[in-house]
């Protein structure tokens, strides 16, 4: 096979863009003939996928799954205490945010009491002044 074209397959083979037919005759080529030194490392490359094509795995597979019922039960049990704690800690986050919205509201509500207290002492005072108002104009 001329070398220009093998070559140039071996360029395309790199790229990815090979034939089926173009790789067969590239494995031909690198295992039976005499290959040039520049191309030398791919001989072996070749080589190696000719053998490995041949290799076949002889092991028997199991059919059979392994019992692992074990796993089964720590994932729900995993499950379990997952739901448990979002349900419990969002009951508990609630009660938390009532009690101090409670708190807050108890809070302001102490304040409104204390400033009112002070407004009533003020309205006392301008009763007081004004029956007094009033028995200064009445005795005129």
């Amino acid at each position: 096979m001329e070398l220009n074209n093998i070559e140039k397959l071996l360029e395309k083979y790199l790229e990815a863009t090979t034939t089926v037919v173009e790789e067969e005759m590239l494995r031909e080529y690198f295992t039976k003939e005499e290959v040039p030194l520049h191309l030398k490392e791919y001989a072996s490359m070749f080589q190696y996928f000719s053998i490995a094509k041949e290799e076949k795995f002889t092991k028997k597979v199991p059919l059979k799954p392994r019992k692992r019922s074990y796993i089964k039960w720590i994932s729900v049990a995993a499950v379990s205490i997952l739901i448990f704690g979002i349900y419990f800690g969002r009951s508990y986050q609630e009660q938390r945010e009532a009690e101090y919205a409670y708190q807050e509201t108890k809070k302001a509500l102490s304040l409104l009491a204390a400033n009112l207290g002070k407004g009533t002492e003020k309205v006392a005072y301008l009763r007081e002044f004004e029956e007094t108002k009033q028995k200064i104009y009445n005795k005129n």
